[in-house]
């Protein structure tokens, strides 16, 4: 199975009160959603499939329920947003982004609201939930710029009378496939760019972020009606499985943009590349910090804390390994420790809470399994461990020493707060550390020695795709390419050069004279 539903452990729900319907909670209406909501959107909002329930992971409460996509359904969407490209292909570049441009001001208008939702939805902390709709609104920005610059240059021909020109043509219809822990922000960034290029976008989101798709296609759908244009210009099919399946199989859409973990991602590209499409991937990461003994640790500590606890550990680019030199190992652990102690625990939606609750039981499951694994591999529990006594999915950031670099737990992505911290001696032997795992997204030095950071961003340095210096390993900006390489999948998002993955790319040489020269001199006569 590619994509699981994780909702199926809240056999109560018809018996509870759902939190729409409380007044602490109508602020969600303002978002247009009701008990039930349709999980369809081509154009018209339909839903016939199967009716899954939201839940909130603080306390493990239905949100409200929404009515996912059937095959029939996903059917006719993909055929709506094939119709809608041949409309949206002929708009000039510069008058897509002016619709980006409305779409960015409309999540401006929401970012409050939409950050609630993902707070209560997702589990994340409501500064971090209205920050990840900001990304989006970035992103629009930044799209409406591009909209003005994107193209490839007019080259020499080596032949009198004839021109080389780049030209780059959207792919069509971009299948946007998106994980719970940004149930915003990664939809923004293949959203903006895939449009401003001149795709459609068909958007799956995480079967236990329902809502939020619906809510943000909502405010993206009102203003492609207020310009008159096809609404399935930005569809989206709520479900599991079948959808998703269907999306990497289907030769209409060209392009399956993928965010998720990699054994899933292995799946679709796999089924992808049988068609011979174009994937996108961003997966897995198993991100190290290393600190050398010059190291600042004033800026290591909130660095250590930040990269690892946030989110609950719940980044692609969370620290998981942090890597001291022996002479600095105690006091850094030490300090770490003493700061995770002061971490804010409690509802994510409380403006002074630091950290909040996994998303799903599941995962606290695997947080527990890998914390029994690393003990038995030889690992020391400084500090946390325990699941929280307290409603809701919410266990300790945990910091766990002692183990060997090459512990298998210590080679594992687990989607949890557990710091894994590992003692080296010199450079050779932490550069390959870091490298020695099977991902390859994100990944930090701190030092003062400028031979060091330009050995670290050489060939012979990180093999990451996040190769960063003095900062955390979590926390990027947008204006850059995000993605990594190895098991992370080689795709790049967002910024840089990345809406080349969005167009296709053909080379046109054209002749203005009257005589017909061949290329490398070729005589044919």
């Amino acid at each position: 199975v590619l994509y699981t539903t994780g909702l199926g452990y809240q056999q109560s729900a018809a018996m509870s009160t759902l939190l729409i319907n409380q007044s602490k909670y109508a602020w969600l209406k303002e978002l247009g959603l009701s008990e039930d909501n349709d999980g369809v959107y081509n154009g018209n909002w339909g839903g016939k499939g199967e009716v899954i329930t939201s839940y909130c992971p603080a306390n493990n409460e239905p949100i409200a329920r929404v009515r996912q996509a059937t095959m029939a359904e996903y059917e006719e969407t993909v055929q709506k947003s094939r119709d809608a490209w041949k409309v949206w292909a002929d708009i000039p570049a510069p008058k897509r982004g002016e619709i980006v441009r409305q779409i960015g001001d409309a999540l401006r208008k929401k970012i409050k609201v939409l950050g609630s939702l993902v707070s209560l939805e997702m589990g994340k902390i409501y500064v971090e939930g209205v920050g990840e709709v900001q990304e989006y609104v970035d992103v629009c920005d930044y799209a409406v710029g591009l909209s003005r610059m994107i193209g490839g240059p007019v080259l020499p021909s080596e032949r009198p009378g004839h021109a080389l020109i780049e030209m780059w043509n959207p792919v069509g219809l971009v299948g946007i496939i998106t994980a719970f822990n940004f149930p915003v922000a990664v939809y923004g960034w293949n959203n903006a760019i895939a449009l401003i290029c001149g795709n459609v976008c068909l958007w799956k989101g995480a079967p236990t972020t329902p809502l939020t798709s619906v809510a943000v296609t909502k405010i993206v759908a009102e203003v492609l009606e207020q310009n008159n244009l096809p609404g399935a210009i930005c569809s989206m099919t709520c479900g599991g499985a079948d959808i998703g399946t269907a999306m990497s199989k289907d030769e209409r859409v060209d392009l399956v943009s993928f965010t998720g973990s990699t054994h899933v991602g292995k799946m679709v590209a796999m089924l992808v590349q049988e068609r011979f499409g174009r994937n996108l991937l961003e997966l897995g990461g198993n991100n190290a910090i290393i600190v050398f003994e010059d190291a600042d640790l004033n800026l290591v500590v909130p660095s250590a804390v930040f990269a690892s606890v946030g989110t609950a550990g719940q980044r692609c680019t969370t620290t998981r390994r942090l890597m001291l030199h022996g002479s600095i190992h105690d006091v850094v652990v030490e300090r770490v420790a003493k700061a995770y102690k002061q971490v804010r625990i409690g509802d994510p939606w409380d403006r002074n809470t630091m950290y909040g609750p996994l998303h799903t039981k599941q995962a606290v499951d695997q947080y527990l399994a890998a914390i029994e694994q690393a003990k038995q591999q030889g690992g020391t529990v400084v500090c946390g461990g325990k699941v929280m006594d307290r409603p809701g999915n919410y266990v300790e950031p945990t910091i766990i020493t002692g183990l060997a670099h090459d512990a298998p737990i210590v080679h594992t992505e687990t989607f949890v707060p557990i710091l894994y911290v590992l003692k080296f001696q010199t450079e050779e032997e932490a550069f390959a550390w870091n490298n020695e795992v099977k991902q390859g997204l994100s990944s930090s030095i701190f030092t003062k020695d400028m031979g060091r950071v330009f050995r670290w961003l050489g060939p012979k340095g990180s093999d990451c795709g996040i190769v960063n210096v003095n900062i955390p390993t979590s926390g990027a900006e947008i204006g850059g390419a995000f993605g990594g390489e190895k098991h992370t999948g080689g795709g790049r998002e967002s910024g840089s050069d990345s809406w080349k993955q969005y167009m296709r790319r053909s080379t046109c040489t054209i002749n203005y004279s009257k005589d017909l020269p061949l290329a490398q001199g070729i005589k044919f006569e």
